[in-house]
This record gives structure tokens, C-alpha cells and sequence, in this order.
């Protein structure tokens, strides 16, 4: 059994003694307040901490870290207190074990809430210190190889939750050596039976191939020695997720996959690498299209190497990645490079780069965080966005920026800038106009039109690919639609009070006060918003105010609130006033409002039928008027009886052309033989605007009806 004086045989090789007599007094500490805990498989407790903190000894890591592995669930499982850690150990060892430690004290709806709140509270402590996510990586790697004492259902749900979130997290930090390990874990917790057959599979192809592994590594090797230059090939191994998912996504068989043999040839300056490319590409032909310099252009996490395919002998597909020593030890560890320099009192520019785009990344977490409504609907953004395969576009000064694969021009403006993204009009995609939903390429320059007065459009969420876009536009628009509520709500409740010869802001302060607090409303923009999202009755609101400024003032009155001013609409109210689809009201129709719950005020045509059910609640019904200064479209529907006949759609399409119209949807069923059933749907001004159109639609001498659809 591994012991802690064989942890510390090890650690000898990069840390100096008082630091090995710091994690040694930390296990100490831990196997005495596990006293008595035992695992599920039956070993004492504290052969758990042991073995995480030998996880992060094979990547170097610092002294601290390897305490707070020790130590990582003592908070969470004995009744030692994060102040009494910080007093025996430090603040920083106290603060990396808090961040490590799960929420377990908080009662949760259920367990997806449970992990998106403890995910959130790891985001914030690796704020902090990015430590904190390492260790938890090397948590997670020893849960998953000691999985095999749990139920199949919860060895499943933790395997997906290490999949979906650990994962991925331990790739974009570039921990490869992790990555793997957690991904084929996972995947044999979750399809036993299809990783067994796959493992037998590999081994038995492995024996297969052996000869034909030799004689290319060989051929490589020779002509990197005829050209005199360092570099060692080896072979390259596929793990069983990864041979999976291509069977699975490009459904091809297992030999197919198989066929394919992967090298890696290391050697000791980036000058060297492509010099051997060119010795490579010299002995077998490259694919082309299947070159990627990703040390030019690094990964997101820091990843650098040169990868190329080449026809093989016989026809065989190679593919073979190039780089140097430090990119491989970066390839493998990650961020945790940073600490496998430091521990040797040297930096290295790779390793502080991988660092600090962590930095990055973990700040680009804070912020999509702060924009989230819940827990859950933060981790949804954190899974969407973990590891897309990543395109490399321009600013207009030449600064690259890093895109996922499928990101549109507004996913590239909200990862400038939340404030560019928020007041983005229109782009320039290497110096021409397009939509704001084009999806970018690699090596294009764009540039971002901004508007001190626009607002995101709620169908920018139908089209963008990154979570920090998604979430910063639905914090925009649930902010837009508060304040727009607040508004709406002002004048519901200045129209409820007129009949009392009052406004809301002529009532004393107390008065409103003493009001919210018999409502249990926190404050007065909050009972506005909940006024104007009709989750409130104004009138109920009006009378309980009025109750509190005069008790005897509702008995000289008659109660009843029709009247009064009708309340103005002018079409640009956004989020919390809409238009009815059954009726399609435009500027010049008599309209009336329907509160509804969570919406708003929905405006509908009086005659409207949808509004019957609702005129047995007066209190939620409210005439409205239209503004003179109106500049808006508005959709209408018509229904047009026609002699069928050639350039139909043409005639009428030009027709509400020239009358300064457009067409949003046509649509034409046949009637009979002779007549046809055009149902067009217009953009339109208003009543005055349609009826121009209409009289020149019955001036077409094949037209038999006209009908404005409704309900």
C-alpha cells in the first residue's frame, strides 16, 4: 500500500524538506481527524487524501497544494473548523481547502441543483487561487478509479456529471494526462460493456499493427538522422472514448478507425519543427487540407504543436504531431506546467501564457456568472461553452481573437466587450456589411457599428453559439424588461388613482411606505415591475394606498375605476406591452389592454374575441389609445379571393411594393379550378397605411373578395 514516506521519497525529487515536513504534518492532521472513517471499499479514509495528493505530485505541484489535498475534505467530514485549518496550516492552505470542500450543509431541490451551486462555488474560489480547480481535478481522478464499491446508478451519475463538467474542465485547462484518464473512467462507468469490447479490440489490433508501427517509426526516425536533426518519434495511442465517438459520430467501423496510425516526434526548438515538417512532408505526401499549426496560433489552453497527415505506405493515413519538449510537457499538464516550472526556480514563457489564459478564462466564468439567473442555468452556459473547436479571427488593429467553431458576429462582439456586444447594429466582415448572424471563419477581420441607444433582440439568443454572448444578452433583456415593467406600471397605477384626483407621486412617502409594507413588497420599483407584468391588479394596488392616505375616502367614493384617462401606447414600449397574433391591432383600431400574468399588457382589438372571456374581470381590462407619433410597422393578415392565373405572386408582391409595404409570409390554396385562397401577411403603419393597400388590391381585375383575417 503506498505510504506517506513513499510520497515523500517522491516529493524529495523537487521540493526541499521543510516543505515535505508540511504536506507530512498535513497527513498527519487528516489521519487523525478521519480517525475511524472508512471508505465505501473498506481502507481507512485517509488513503483517499494520500493518493489525490500523489496525483498532483506526478505534476509537480507546489507544497500548498499537496497540504490542501491532504486536508481536502477534513472541513466537509470531521468537525474541524476552516479557522482552525487556517490557524494550523495558513490562510492560503485554509482557502484552497474551503474551495476544494462540497456544499453538503445547504438542503437543495434536488441533486442537479446541488452540483450546479457546488460548480459555482469552485468557480468562485478559483477566482481566488486557480489551485483550487487542480486540486479538485485530482479529487475527481481518484473518485472515478475507486468507483467500482458504488450502485451502477450512481457510479453512472457521477461518471456523466465527470464527463459533462470535469472533463472538460481539465482539457481547457490543457491537463491532457487527466483529461484521458477521467474521460475513459467515465466512459467505462457508463457503457461497461461497449468499453470491455472496444479494450479487447485495441489489444488485439495492437499485436496487428506492431510490425507496420515499426517500420514507419523507423523510417522516421531515419530520415530525421540523414538530415541531423534531434528529435525522438514515438507512437501515439488512441484512448477508448476517443475510438468510440468516431465510431460512433462518423459511424465508421473499428478496423477503419484502427487504420490510422498516430506518432509524436519531439524535439528541442520550435526552428526544429518545422524543419522536420518539411523532412515528413519530404518522405510521405501530405493530405491536403489536413495541416494545423497550432504553434503560431496556440489552442485556447495553451496547447502548441504542429499536426499533419501524410499518405503512408501502402496507402495507410499517418497522422503525426511535432513539437517540442516544453509543448509536450504543456500538452500534458497543462496550467499545472506553471508549477512544474516554478518548482525547478525557473519560468517558462509557455507555462506563465497556459497561466494566464486560466486567468482568462476563470474571469470570463465570473462574469457569465454574475449575468446567470440560477445555478443551473449558469452550468448549462459552462457545458456549452467547454471546448468547441476553437477559429481564430481579427480585430480591425490586428489582434487575434479566439472563437468557437459555429460563433456568429455577435458572439465576436460580446467577446470584445458586453458594452459592444449590447449596443452592436451592424458589422463589417473584411470591409463589407453583414447580418449580424453570419457565422465567422478563421483568418477573417471584423468590425463591429455600434449605437449609443440599441438594445439587444431577444432572437439573438436563436443563433448564438457562446455562453458569455447568451447569458450577457439575457441579463440585458431581463433588465430591459424591468425597467420598461416599471414604467408600464407607473402609468397603470397613475391611471387607477386619477379617479381619486391623485397620482403616485403626489401620495406621501409614508403612505407608500406603510402600503408596501402591508403588501410584503420590498420596494416601490418592485411593486411597479409586478404592476406592470400583471402579476398585480393596479386597481387593487390604487385602492389599498387610497386606503392608507384616507380611511373614510373610499366611502365618499364609488369604487369603480372605469374612466379616466385611457392609458397611451405608442409601439415602442418593448418587452412588456404586445400585440396580439389572434387580431393584429394597428395605430387607428379601437384597442383595448389585457393584463397578463408575467407578460404584461397585451393590446387586442375591441372587437376582438379572445377578449370576451375576460370582460367578466373589469379590473384587468383598460382602454388604451394610440400616439400621434407612432413610427413603427405592424403586422396584419388578409385573405384574398383571386381568379387563379400566371404571375400571380409577382403582381401582388409588386403591388405592395409600390405602396411602401412589405410582405412577411404568402400563401396560396387552391379553392377550385378557377378560383385560388391567398393568404398574405403585411407589414404595415397602420389603418390609414392598410387601407390605401387594400383599395388598390380590389382595383385587380381578377380579385373576387378582400378580407382582413381576425381570430
Amino acid at each position: 500500500m503506498f505510504t506517506i514516506d513513499d510520497l515523500a521519497d517522491r516529493l524529495g525529487g523537487y521540493l526541499p524538506s521543510d516543505e515535505i515536513q508540511q504536506v507530512k504534518r498535513a497527513f498527519y492532521y487528516a489521519e487523525q481527524a478521519h480517525d475511524g472513517q472508512r471508505r465505501r471499499s473498506g481502507e481507512p479514509y485517509v488513503t483517499h487524501p494520500l493518493a489525490v495528493a500523489n496525483i498532483l505530485a506526478n505534476m509537480h505541484m507546489d507544497h500548498q497544494s499537496l497540504m490542501a489535498a491532504m486536508l481536502h475534505d477534513v472541513i466537509e467530514d470531521t468537525g474541524v473548523s476552516k479557522k482552525a485549518l487556517a490557524a494550523q496550516f495558513g490562510n492560503p492552505v485554509a482557502e484552497l481547502v474551503d474551495g476544494v470542500s462540497k456544499l453538503t450543509q445547504i438542503t437543495f431541490e434536488d441533486k442537479a441543483v446541488a452540483q450546479a451551486e457546488n460548480f459555482q462555488k469552485m468557480v468562485l474560489a478559483m477566482s481566488r487561487d486557480i489551485r483550487v480547480i487542480i486540486v479538485k481535478l485530482a479529487d475527481r481522478l481518484h473518485n472515478m478509479r475507486t468507483l467500482g464499491a458504488l450502485r451502477p446508478d450512481k457510479k453512472r451519475r457521477i461518471a456523466r456529471e465527470t464527463l459533462e463538467i470535469y472533463a472538460r474542465i481539465a482539457g481547457r485547462l490543457g491537463i491532457n494526462t487527466i483529461r484521458i484518464e477521467l474521460e475513459d473512467l467515465s466512459f467505462q462507468a457508463i457503457h461497461p460493456m461497449r468499453s470491455e469490447r472496444i479494450k479487447r479490440a485495441v489489444a488485439s489490433a495492437r499485436g496487428n499493427r506492431r510490425s507496420a508501427m515499426r517500420e514507419i517509426q523507423s523510417s522516421l526516425q531515419q530520415s530525421l538522422d540523414e538530415e541531423a536533426l534531434q528529435g525522438t518519434v514515438m507512437g501515439r495511442q488512441k484512448h477508448l472514448l476517443s475510438i468510440y465517438k468516431k465510431m460512433r459520430d462518423q459511424r465508421k467501423p473499428f478496423a477503419e478507425i484502427m487504420d490510422v496510425f498516430g506518432f509524436r516526434i519531439i524535439t528541442e526548438d520550435v526552428a526544429n519543427c518545422y524543419r522536420i515538417l518539411g523532412v515528413v512532408h519530404n518522405l510521405y505526401k501530405p493530405v491536403p487540407g489536413r495541416f494545423k499549426d497550432y504553434i503560431a496560433i496556440p489552442k485556447a489552453n495553451g496547447y502548441q504543436s504542429l499536426h499533419t497527415t501524410l499518405f503512408g505506405p501502402r496507402g495507410m493515413p499517418i497522422e503525426v504531431q511535432i513539437r517540442t519538449r516544453e509543448m509536450e510537457a504543456m500538452a500534458n499538464n497543462g496550467i499545472a506546467a506553471h508549477w512544474l516550472y516554478k518548482a525547478g526556480q525557473t519560468t517558462h514563457p509557455i507555462a506563465e501564457g497556459s497561466h494566464a489564459r486560466a486567468r482568462a478564462w476563470v474571469k470570463g466564468l465570473l462574469e457569465m456568472q454574475r449575468h446567470a439567473g440560477n445555478s443551473l442555468e449558469f452550468i448549462e452556459h459552462v457545458k456549452n461553452d467547454l471546448f468547441p473547436d476553437d477559429i481564430y479571427v481579427f480585430t480591425p488593429k490586428g489582434d487575434i481573437m479566439e472563437l468557437p467553431q459555429g460563433a456568429t458576429v455577435i458572439d465576436f462582439a460580446y467577446s470584445v466587450h458586453t458594452d459592444i456586444g449590447n449596443n452592436c447594429i451592424a458589422c463589417r466582415i473584411d470591409r463589407h456589411l453583414a447580418p449580424l448572424s453570419t457565422r465567422v471563419e478563421s483568418g477573417q477581420t471584423l468590425e463591429i457599428i455600434t449605437a449609443p441607444g440599441a438594445r439587444p433582440n431577444l432572437a439573438w439568443l436563436s443563433f448564438v453559439s457562446t455562453a458569455k454572448a447568451r447569458s450577457a444578452i439575457r441579463h440585458a433583456l431581463k433588465h430591459q424588461q424591468q425597467t420598461e415593467a416599471i414604467t408600464l406600471g407607473r402609468r397603470l397605477l397613475n391611471k387607477a388613482l386619477a379617479p381619486f384626483e391623485t397620482s403616485l407621486e403626489e401620495l406621501d412617502d409614508s403612505v407608500l411606505q406603510q402600503a408596501l409594507k402591508e403588501l410584503e413588497i420590498a420596494s416601490q420599483d418592485s411593486l411597479l415591475e409586478s404592476l406592470g407584468l400583471g402579476n398585480r391588479m393596479a386597481n387593487v394596488v390604487a385602492r389599498r394606498l387610497i386606503d392608507v392616505a384616507h380611511d373614510d375616502l373610499l366611502d365618499s367614493r364609488s369604487g369603480t375605476f372605469d374612466g379616466g384617462k385611457a392609458v397611451l401606447i405608442s409601439g415602442s414600449e418593448g418587452m412588456v406591452i404586445n400585440f396580439a397574433r389572434c387580431c393584429h391591432p394597428l395605430p387607428g383600431d379601437p384597442v383595448l389592454g389585457h393584463l397578463s400574468m408575467g407578460k404584461g399588457l397585451v393590446v387586442h382589438r375591441a372587437e376582438c374575441r379572445n377578449l370576451t372571456e375576460h370582460k367578466n374581470d373589469p379590473d384587468k381590462l383598460f382602454t388604451l389609445e394610440w400616439s400621434d407619433a407612432i413610427d413603427e410597422d405592424f403586422p396584419v393578415a388578409l385573405r384574398i379571393e383571386i381568379e387563379s392565373h400566371r404571375g400571380l405572386v409577382a403582381e401582388l408582391a409588386g403591388l405592395v411594393t409600390d405602396a411602401d409595404a412589405n410582405i412577411e409570409r404568402i400563401g396560396i390554396e387552391e379553392r377550385d379550378a378557377r378560383l385560388s385562397t391567398v393568404n398574405l401577411t403585411l407589414s404595415v403603419k397602420g389603418r390609414v397605411h392598410l387601407a390605401r393597400i387594400i383599395k388598390r388590391i380590389r382595383n385587380l381585375p381578377n380579385v373576387v373578395k378582400i378580407t382582413r383575417m381576425t381570430n
